[in-house]
This record gives C-alpha cells, sequence and structure tokens, in this order.
C-alpha cells in the first residue's frame, strides 16, 4: 500500500456527517508509515461532484482505475486499518499528489 494508490474501502461504522459506505479511497499518508504500522491515512472519492476549492477532480482513466468522474474529500482524512482496504483500484500522478497536500496544507492554515 503505498502514497497515491486508490483502494475500494467500506468505511461504515461512521457518525453523523462522515463519508459511509463502500466506496474508493486515495492514500495519503508517506510510505515509511504505510510500510511500519496498520493504518494508513486516507481521503474518501464522490461521484457527486461540488468541486469544493482544494479538492482534486478526477477523470476516469485506465491508470486511476475509476469508472465516473469523482472527487477527492480533502477534508474527510480519515486514518483507517490496512483491513478495510479491499481492492486496489489504480492509483494518481506525482501532481495530483502534491495537488491533495496543497489542500490538506489549506484546511490546516485556515
Amino acid at each position: 500500500m503505498k502514497q497515491g494508490e486508490i483502494w475500494e474501502m467500506r468505511f461504515d461504522p461512521t457518525r453523523g456527517s462522515e463519508q459511509k459506505g463502500r466506496r474508493p479511497a486515495v492514500i495519503i499518508s508517506g510510505n515509511l508509515l504505510n510500510k511500519y504500522l496498520p493504518v494508513v491515512i486516507v481521503c474518501p472519492l464522490t461521484t457527486k461532484i461540488k468541486a469544493y476549492k482544494g479538492n482534486l477532480v478526477l477523470e476516469p482513466n485506465a491508470i486511476n482505475g475509476l469508472k465516473k468522474t469523482s472527487e477527492v474529500l480533502t477534508f474527510h482524512i480519515r486514518s483507517v486499518a490496512k483491513e478495510r482496504l479491499k481492492n486496489k483500484l489504480g492509483r494518481i500522478d506525482e501532481g495530483q499528489i502534491e495537488t491533495l497536500k496543497q489542500g490538506l496544507n489549506d484546511i490546516l492554515r485556515y
């Protein structure tokens, strides 16, 4: 499991406005953490595009493995057990990872 990979996973159980159900998520934690800890840090994806400032919108292609246009919900960042990740779909590129990092930085700053 590496930074930038997109995996299908189940987010339940959840509370309140948390993203729930089975959906893709992109791993944003660094590879050293991913290698040694039993958890990874992810951001869920949704096909309900709102194009929030700082969120990455992904068009489906052979590399990311998505079937529909999806928005990375950066503000729904979550640490999850690796057992929740079921099926690797694909990955995003380095430029897209940098966009996510900038979005996270903006969230933490404002």
